[in-house]
């Protein structure tokens, strides 16, 4: 069922205001189909990954130890193939402008107030925690 004129206009507008407050995370949303996680790909990862199994086990019965390695070999080809098919590619950068709309300037989106210092990495969110625990005290939680 196909949106109406006023849903398409919101769901534009929803999209204007994320890509105003983190365009990173909107540009790795508009990634196009070929960072797509692959089915068919996955799915051949799998059946070799069975085969491998299959190699294993035989390699076990029949005392054969190259065979055990060769099928230890084939499953984790297999798992390799299965996680690459399963993981999308990495996010293609957007070559259109950035969108036009109601955000402020300066890429804030309207009744935002501004951050005073960018969002830092996992080490540096843990550091300023540290430091803060370490300014309050000891007994004194977060």
């Amino acid at each position: 069922m196909p949106l109406s004129e006023h849903e398409q206009r919101l769901l534009e507008q929803m999209e204007q205001a994320l890509y105003a407050e983190d365009p990173k995370f909107a540009t790795s949303l508009r990634s196009n189909s070929s960072g797509r996680a692959s089915r068919g790909r996955a799915a051949l990862g799998v059946i070799v990954f069975l085969v491998g199994v299959a190699t294993l086990l035989g390699g076990a019965i029949i005392p054969l130890i190259p065979l055990g390695v060769a099928g230890f070999a084939i499953m984790v080809l297999g798992a390799l193939l299965a996680y690459l098919g399963l993981r999308p590619g990495p996010a293609v950068a957007q070559t259109e402008a950035e969108p036009t709309g109601d955000a402020a300037p300066g890429g804030q989106a309207p009744g935002r107030p501004s951050k005073s210092k960018p969002a830092g990495g996992f080490m540096d969110r843990l550091e300023d925690r540290w430091q803060r625990r370490r300014e309050q005290g000891p007994g004194q939680d977060l």
